[in-house]
């Protein structure tokens, strides 16, 4: 079995923090401060997963997997979306985040989904570990949520695109 290396866990964490907080940040209101920054931390955190993953490869022959297309197709929409709400294209941004979340939500349940990668194999020989590393990553989620309303709240609003919807 492969090792859970800085990198790797580091990925992982990534991934499932941001596919937990863009599915908050689709359900709740767009355009405000807290989805502005918590939308800075989501495009962190999936720049990270995308450019982490190339230096994961298939466990077995070191070679790229269809995963890592998604991972250049994911670099290209969400470098679109950010410039596409800096241009104040609302429709533009709003797709290509949407399509990076749902493709993030793809590659997820890919990985959950093949028994013989690290994370299913983690959660069969060490529920309580996966079940500890899961509540870490809720936990991450509402921490983020919750920090992101106080931080926003708190910080002077600054004139923008959004701010002149």
């Amino acid at each position: 079995m492969h090792a859970w290396t800085l990198l790797l866990v580091s990925h992982v964490a990534a991934a499932l923090v941001s596919v937990g907080l863009g599915g908050v940040q689709l359900l709740r209101r767009k355009g405000d401060a807290r989805h502005r920054l918590l939308g800075r931390v989501w495009v962190v955190l999936m720049l990270w997963t995308a450019v982490s993953s190339f230096w994961i490869r298939h466990l077995r022959d070191g070679a790229f997997s269809w995963l890592h297309i998604l991972s250049l197709v994911t670099l290209v929409t969400v470098t679109l979306g950010v410039l596409a709400i800096r241009r104040g294209d609302v429709r533009g941004h709003r797709g290509n985040m949407t399509g990076s979340w749902l493709g993030s939500v793809i590659a997820m349940v890919f990985a959950l989904a093949i028994p013989d990668r690290m994370l299913p194999t983690f959660a069969v020989t060490d529920p309580a570990g996966a079940l500890a590393a899961l509540a870490a990553v809720v936990a991450t989620v509402v921490v983020l949520v919750l920090a992101g309303d106080r931080l926003a709240t708190g910080a002077p609003r600054r004139p923008g695109v959004l701010a002149r919807r």
